[in-house]
């Protein structure tokens, strides 16, 4: 490749790289495994003659999603014998991220944990159409289904994932009131200020990979979570604090404890009370949570 389609190709590629990340990790729920689809798609894309290209983002977005769909496809297999639930890996984000609410909703750990629930085919459907906006056609070429099959494929991953995600949506300020409140609520040891804080149906998911400990399932109704929280600070016999963050657009909780990370916990808020808890402590899945990731839809 002579220096001039090497200048375009990157040019090329460095625009749309916050876009193709995005992707990768809807896809995958993992930022390692989304910049190794990156780091493919453009070893792929510096071998395209860049004069045959009309459509530059539809066609690196094709690349990355079969590379994101071949993974998916192998990692699938591998999280049936992971313990206890998984939790897609959560990504410190810039407040910009949580002021763009389609953007914030749609990285959220809230619709992730939704997404996990398709099938490779559907959740690539899913997100190209309903997140991204891409046409049928396009799709189509891109699972390599015909753009019928691909409308009937996006009908009924829509269906499924509007059956289980979150119907009511907050304001970034309502949702940090509401987990300020937590935080204060969990460092004190306040039970009752926690439950009041709670949603009487709330959903506790904690993934800890086998590694820390954790519950291997969720854990429903606020007397519960509130139980399992006070016994898991009380067995810690150390000091638990927290720090405010921002994490997959949305307002989380960074704990600590005795100084060190111990874990990532974000929240799902529906009329002003905490309805989802997400609590990530694997330590494979909290490596990158002080590196700021920039995402697009565009």
């Amino acid at each position: 490749m002579n220096a001039h389609r090497t200048d375009e190709a990157t040019s090329r590629f460095v625009a749309h790289r916050n876009l193709l990340f995005t992707v990768a990790y809807e896809m995958l729920g993992s930022a390692a495994d989304a910049e190794d689809v990156l780091q493919e798609t453009w070893l792929r894309w510096s071998t395209v003659d860049q004069a045959e290209v009309r459509e530059p983002r539809a066609y690196l977005v094709r690349i990355a999603t079969r590379l994101a769909l071949n993974r998916l496809r192998s990692a699938q297999r591998r999280r049936e014998a992971y313990v206890g639930p998984w939790l897609p890996e959560p990504l410190l984000t810039s407040p910009d991220v949580a002021e763009d609410a389609e953007l914030a909703e749609s990285v959220s750990l809230a619709l992730m944990v939704v997404l996990e629930t398709l099938g490779p085919t559907e959740r690539a459907v899913f997100v190209l159409r309903e997140i991204f906006g891409f046409e049928f056609d396009e799709i189509a070429a891109t699972v390599e289904k015909t753009p019928a099959t691909v409308r009937q494929i996006a009908h009924r991953a829509r269906q499924h994932v509007e059956a289980r995600r979150p119907r009511v949506s907050v304001s970034a300020d309502e949702a940090r009131t509401a987990l300020a409140a937590f935080r204060v609520a969990v460092e004190t040891g306040d039970v009752q200020a926690m439950l009041d804080v709670l949603a009487p149906d709330v959903v506790l998911i904690s993934d800890g990979g086998g590694v820390k400990q954790a519950a291997l399932r969720p854990i429903l109704g606020a007397d519960k979570v509130t139980r399992f929280i006070a016994g898991a600070i009380a067995k810690a016999g150390v000091a638990v604090t927290s720090e405010a963050t921002v994490v997959n657009g949305n307002p989380a909780l960074a704990l600590s404890v005795d100084g060190e990370l111990d874990g990532v916990l974000a929240a799902r808020v529906q009329d002003g009370r905490i309805a989802g808890l997400y609590f990530v402590r694997n330590p494979q899945k909290l490596t990158r949570v002080g590196e700021e990731f920039v995402l697009s839809l565009r």
